[in-house]
């Protein structure tokens, strides 16, 4: 009987200090975690938005001038794509707020669908 009282304390300290050890380990992960996050926060990226796309020759650029039109491959009222750093990450539409344009988002890629994306060519 004072051998199962023994064991059933030393069970009790070994769950304590496992937990104490546990509650150590995630407390520095998040200290460690918000660190590295706080290195990224500063990197520049580039947010570009597309209207649309067209191709043209040298010759047609150079005839370009003041009221010209250039026919985008997009119709009217289709979303814009956000890119940054030149990959897609969202689509939305165009916003006009204290008269200056902006962009609603109304899908924005999944980190799953992003992460395939880099592997592909656009």
């Amino acid at each position: 009987m004072a051998e199962e009282n023994d064991n059933t304390e030393v069970e009790e300290s070994v769950e304590e200090t496992v937990e104490e050890s546990v509650d150590k380990t995630v407390e520095e992960s998040r200290e460690k975690g918000e660190r590295e996050l706080g290195f990224i926060l500063d990197i520049p990226l580039e947010l570009s938005v597309e209207l649309g796309k067209t191709k043209m020759l040298v010759n047609d650029l150079l005839q370009l001038g003041q009221g010209s039109i250039i026919e985008l491959n997009k119709l009217a009222g289709e979303p814009l794509e956000v890119y940054i750093n030149k990959k897609l990450i969202a689509r939305g539409e165009v916003v006009v707020v204290n008269e200056k344009f902006g962009v609603r988002l109304t899908d924005v890629i999944t980190p799953i669908d992003r992460v395939k994306s880099l592997t592909t060519e656009e």
